[in-house]
């Protein structure tokens, strides 16, 4: 056993020669260097994958930020559009309302003549006897009558369209304000969207936020909502200018038609006026006439009376001379030439008597013939001053209608003219 001063204990471990040691030294030194190179190479790609997704995240928040700019500027263009259609929607409807109020006026306004008419129409139907007839008059108030319904109907038809087209466009009107609404407080959103960053206090997680939204529609069926939108209203509003036109051009032909009617009507009461009056003259000279002729026929039967008497007496003379000498005796009683003159005598007499009697029958019968005549005159004279009456008056009903919405008022010049001629005060009115 060899000797030694100390004593050297080895750990139970596997020794590794120089070599091994050498190149562990040496992988340890490859390793260290590769992970240092891996870790420079890690740091700088994170610092490049940070500038990047910096860069990057604000060039899409950025144009996020312009896709919202447009987003508003489009909503604030189409909103400004339907903003326009709102406001024409709004005045169209105002210039409807008017004309509508102006047709309402006119249908108010014809209630006055339809009971003028009626009026005037009852009161002619008051005319007596012979004067009931289908005269001019008669027809030209039936047929202003007649113009007036057909106006009244007309303008109705009209209102009801305009009432029917202004509900119409209050729907219409509703849906684009409802829409104008929709796209302000999209706008309002989409701003406050804009002013979020980062920094903000009111952002956090969301669950589930690329989800597409309830009830939501694409960006084209959005762009043809808005476009079907503003074409609605503007198909609305297209044949606003005609109903409004219509219903001017309606109102103001009705009221022609209606005044010209009204004149018409007039004149021809007025006509009928001035015939009924020259037949009532015509009668009043004929009914002078007939007493004329009656008084002459009284004085005339009264004088064949006289004479009658006178020539019963004269006859009483000439039989009582034949009946007288008609006593005498023997060769007396002869037919001598007095007797013969006074036999012509009682028959010239007796024809003069019978021509008398018939001459009086003859001359009353004619009498009773003209008092017949006086008192068929007298009448129809008495039908004639109540139809001229009535005329007269239905002249002065007609004077409502002067001022009203079919006319002007006569001067107070023409009023007197024609009282006057009415009154017929022409021959006690003292010329200038």
């Amino acid at each position: 056993m060899p000797f030694s001063s100390v004593i050297n204990i080895e750990k139970p471990m596997p020794h590794i020669s120089l070599t091994d040691w050498n190149n562990r030294v040496n992988t340890l030194k490859n390793t260290s260097e590769a992970r240092r190179e891996e870790a420079f190479a890690i740091r700088q790609a994170s610092r490049s994958l940070r500038y990047e997704t910096r860069i990057e995240g604000d060039w899409t928040l950025k144009e996020t930020n312009e896709a919202l700019e447009d987003r508003i500027s489009e909503l604030e263009r189409w909103r400004e559009i339907i903003t326009k259609t709102y406001e024409r929607i709004i005045h169209e409807m105002n210039l409807l309302t008017e004309e509508k109020a102006s047709t309402e006026r006119e249908l108010d306004a014809i209630q006055n003549p339809l009971a003028i008419v009626s009026e005037c129409l009852a009161s002619r139907d008051c005319r007596l006897g012979s004067e009931i007839t289908y005269d001019d008059a008669d027809t030209e108030l039936k047929k202003e009558l007649y113009i007036l319904e057909n106006n009244q109907q007309i303008l109705l038809d009209q209102c009801h369209k305009t009432w029917e087209k202004m509900c119409r466009l209050e729907e219409v009107k509703f849906q684009i304000g409802l829409e104008m609404d929709n796209k302000l407080e999209a706008e309002d959103l989409d701003r406050k969207q804009i002013a979020l960053n980062q920094f903000s206090a009111n952002i956090s997680y969301k669950p589930n936020a690329t989800r597409n939204p309830k009830n939501c529609c694409s960006y084209k069926a959005w762009l043809e909502h808005t476009s079907n939108m503003k074409e609605l209203a503007e198909n609305e509003l297209a044949d606003t200018y005609t109903i409004r036109e219509s219903l001017f051009v309606c109102r103001e032909k009705a009221r022609n038609m209606l005044i010209s009617q009204m004149d018409r009507t007039e004149h021809t009461i007025r006509k009928r006026i001035f015939e009924t009056q020259r037949a009532r003259n015509e009668l009043q000279w004929q009914q002078l006439r007939n007493r004329e002729d009656m008084e002459a026929a009284v004085c005339e039967i009264k004088a064949l009376e006289q004479a009658l008497r006178d020539k019963t007496d004269a006859f009483k003379l000439a039989q009582t001379r034949l009946e007288n000498r008609a006593q005498r005796s023997g060769m007396e009683l002869c037919l001598d030439p007095a007797h013969d003159q006074l036999v012509r005598e009682v028959q010239k007499l007796q024809n003069i008597r019978d021509e008398l009697i018939n001459q009086i029958e003859q001359s009353k019968a004619n009498y009773n013939l003209l008092e017949a005549q006086s008192r068929k005159v007298e009448v129809d004279l008495a039908n004639k001053e109540h139809s001229l009456m009535t005329d007269i008056r239905a002249l002065d009903m007609r004077q409502r209608l002067k001022g009203g919405e079919f006319g002007m008022k006569a001067s107070p010049t023409q009023q007197t003219e024609r009282n006057i001629v009415l009154s017929k005060m022409e021959t006690e009115i003292p010329k200038n």
